[in-house]
């Protein structure tokens, strides 16, 4: 059974917090099934973006993984900006996490895949 968007949420601010980076809720969603979002600011102006991978995607018997939305690149902050927008226009259930952290971690390493 898949947790539900909320407590995951809350629990990866949570993890985020542990390690010393700031972790902050932007857009809150559906607390149940809404799909999450996590923008990573390297505050440099520079931003990654992990977006929510496909159900099939999602094995080994992992809750939830996710996918870097814009490969190797670095796009701007108001570029990923920008992309969550349109999400949210498109999905108003849609959370949105900013992590602020220099070094660009993302707290995903087990929870990421390629697509």
């Amino acid at each position: 059974m898949r947790l539900h968007s909320s407590i995951w949420v809350a629990a990866y601010i949570r993890q985020v917090a542990n390690t010393g980076a700031t972790a902050m809720l932007v857009r809150r969603g559906e607390s149940t099934a809404g799909a999450i979002y996590i923008k990573v600011s390297k505050l440099d102006g520079t931003a990654q973006l992990f977006s929510p991978a496909p159900l099939f995607d999602q094995v080994q018997g992992r809750d939830r993984a996710w996918y870097s939305e814009f490969k190797d690149e670095m796009p701007s902050e108001r570029d990923v900006d920008e992309y969550l927008a349109g999400q949210a226009r498109s999905d108003s259930d849609i959370w949105v996490i900013e992590v602020e952290d220099r070094a660009g971690r993302h707290f995903l390493d087990d929870q990421l895949t390629d697509l």
